[in-house]
């Protein structure tokens, strides 16, 4: 609902811009909250104090959702109003449809998102055991595993604006391809700079990605129907992190980490080229 409450609001402008600085505030947050949560425990032990933390910002959250956020819907009408665009809203079963399958620029935003987060997800998992059975300490671990989100949740304030500017296809393709060449990376270089290049590499694809995909979608679907459209998108991209664990482990165990990271960085590169072929920024927005 954030994401959607900041689309209404910045209009189709600002949306990568919005986009960026709505998941560079969510992922500092997850990267503060955990090192918060980590000094607490190391200090008072795991049983009660880190959890009060966790439970302070939820009341914070939960107050400042009462009783200052205001209900941004007004907004998207006002925008379809302005925009002359009198679509009425879709049924759910048709929206479904249209952004899994039957348009084929929102089939190929989906399938993108599903893809970035499925390598996101064989990352965590394989990464650190990669590096440790070629004997990294745990600082090399931390410093390798740790640059990739630093550099994706920073990137995303440049990149979101940026493809407002230059368009929402060029951050898609080139950003999926470059992960691929990441996860190759990974398994191809065996030294800490290498590995460290590689990890960066990822954040800046991830960083070009990720908020980018949002507003592609947001850009492609009429207002009465935008937020449903992101909330089917998100399904999609979210299921990725289930799927790339479980093939991530499967590929890793059946044939080993290496083969797992060759086959998703392929799978990674023909997403990339299938959201080009797909994405036609000179076509209109799907609007009926």
């Amino acid at each position: 609902m954030t994401v959607i409450a900041k689309i209404d609001l910045v209009g189709p402008k600002q949306r990568g811009l919005a986009m960026g600085l709505n998941e560079f505030a969510g992922y500092s947050a997850v990267a503060l909250s955990a090192y918060g949560a980590a000094a607490l425990a190391s200090s008072f032990g795991l049983r009660l104090v880190p959890f009060l933390l966790g439970t302070a910002l939820v009341t914070t959250g939960l107050v400042l959702s009462l009783f200052f956020v205001r209900e941004t819907l007004p907004f998207a009408h006002w925008e379809a109003q302005q925009q002359g665009n009198t679509t009425p809203r879709l049924d759910w079963r048709r929206i479904f449809a249209l952004v899994s399958w039957q348009d084929r620029r929102l089939l190929g935003i989906s399938q993108a998102g599903l893809v970035n987060n499925l390598n996101d997800g064989m990352v965590w998992g394989l990464l650190p055991l990669w590096l440790a059975a070629h004997e990294a300490n745990y600082a090399v671990i931390g410093l390798v595993t740790g640059a990739y989100p630093l550099v994706w949740g920073i990137g995303q304030i440049v990149t979101g604006g940026m493809s407002d500017r230059i368009g929402r296809t060029p951050f898609i393709v080139v950003g999926m391809v470059l992960q691929a060449f990441a996860l190759v990376g990974f398994v191809a270089g065996k030294s800490f700079a290498l590995w460290l290049a590689a990890s960066v590499a990822l954040g800046i694809g991830t960083a070009m990605v990720y908020p980018t995909l949002l507003a592609a979608i947001s850009d492609l679907t009429a207002p009465s129907w935008r937020a449903s459209a992101v909330g089917v998108y998100r399904f999609w991209r979210d299921l990725g992190y289930a799927v790339g664990a479980l093939l991530a482990g499967g590929l890793a165990d059946s044939f080993s980490i290496p083969f797992a990271f060759v086959a998703i960085a392929l799978l990674t590169f023909f997403s990339g080229v299938l959201a080009g072929v797909t994405l036609r920024p000179t076509e209109a927005p799907f609007t009926a």
